[in-house]
């Protein structure tokens, strides 16, 4: 009776432990989630501080060196992007009501069942007392997002740093016959993740670059912010290239079905190109995940842990199937092919195995 009623109390204890575990990092699965876009974030880095590296650039520098280049770019972009943006909303927004009105009673069907929509929005736009709530909101939010953002950047940067070292650590953890495998799936994994969003980067000003152009040639009103915004969504696998379709169409039928219809014959043809050209070249299916498994990840992550996660769905699902490739396929993973983006797939990686 003793023996039983111990054995049920450790299993009590361990059965508590499970849940509030479990309870715990439901908790803190924002947390969570930034740490792993951090060790993805790094993980696309790392090649680029380790090159400088062996060019005597310590890693610090090599990191700031990234991080001012990045924000280079985004400002460069910014730059660019917003003066243009806004002078297509000046030309294409009518800036009064008088004005609105007129240029809904001359326009017909699309274009002036969007006009009055705006002119009803307008309407009942809320008063300057009404609207000091909402904006304590976004104000409370944006400081958020940029705390989000301070903290992902660093954890990145930390983890370059000690990466090798918690390798080193859980590696003497790890029974002897397995190190080589834990530690190559280790290495496999990172190189993955690097791969994915460099490649990915390279997609969106890629895209971003083409339907621009494309958009502006065949007289898309806000040719520029949607061709931003088709690029900026492809980190949304599936839904962003339609959500993106979409909108083009929806803008080119303002302006005429053929102007709608040649937006949407443009974004079908970029779309394959991309899948059947650039993204083979590109990326070389570097996480090794089928379409199906795509969607039903970007589906599952979005349903259980809302929106911002589904830009880690991809990630996540390539740690899940390296993983099962690995334990269950009994995979080699030191014989697993990843594409080169930008840098060799295996130069950076210099923590021996044991």
């Amino acid at each position: 009776m003793h023996e039983a009623a111990r054995k049920a109390f450790i299993a009590a204890l361990v059965v508590v432990a499970v849940v509030v575990a479990a309870f715990a990092l439901w908790e803190l699965r924002l947390v969570i989630a930034l740490l792993f876009l951090a060790f993805t974030v790094a993980a696309a880095m790392r090649p680029g501080v380790e090159a400088l590296r062996r060019r005597r650039i310590p890693r610090g520098v090599g990191i700031g060196i990234h991080y001012i280049a990045l924000a280079g770019i985004v400002g460069l972009l910014l730059w660019f992007v917003i003066p243009s943006a806004i002078d297509q909303i000046d030309e294409a927004v009518p800036t009064s009501e008088a004005e609105l009105e007129r240029e809904a009673a001359a326009s017909t069907g699309v274009r002036e069942r969007a006009l009055r929509e705006v002119q009803q929005r307008l309407e009942e736009l809320p008063s300057a007392e009404e609207l000091i709530d909402p904006a304590v909101e976004i104000t409370v939010t944006a400081f958020e997002i940029a705390i989000g953002i301070i903290f992902t950047l660093a954890c990145a940067a930390y983890w370059i740093f000690e990466r090798d070292r918690a390798q080193g650590l859980v590696l003497s953890l790890v029974p002897q016959r397995h190190r080589r495998v834990v530690g190559e799936t280790w290495n496999l994994i990172d190189l993955k993740l690097g791969a994915y969003v460099r490649g990915q980067l390279l997609l969106v000003l890629l895209v971003a670059t083409v339907l621009s152009v494309a958009f502006w040639i065949i007289g898309l009103p806000f040719w520029l912010l949607i061709g931003a915004f088709a690029g900026v969504v492809e980190v949304i696998p599936v839904i962003g290239p339609i959500v993106a379709g979409a909108l083009a169409v929806a803008v080119g039928l303002t302006v005429s079905w053929q102007t709608a219809l040649a937006a949407g014959v443009i974004v079908t043809v970029v779309r394959l190109i991309e899948d059947y050209t650039v993204i083979p070249r590109v990326l070389g299916h570097a996480v090794g995940l089928t379409p199906l498994t795509v969607l039903v990840a970007v589906s599952a992550v979005a349903f259980l842990f809302g929106g911002f996660a589904v830009l880690l769905a991809i990630p996540l699902a390539a740690v899940l199937a390296t993983l099962v490739d690995v334990i269950v396929r009994n995979r080699d993973p030191a014989a697993e092919d990843v594409p080169t983006v930008i840098f060799p797939a295996r130069e950076s990686e210099t923590t021996e195995v044991r």
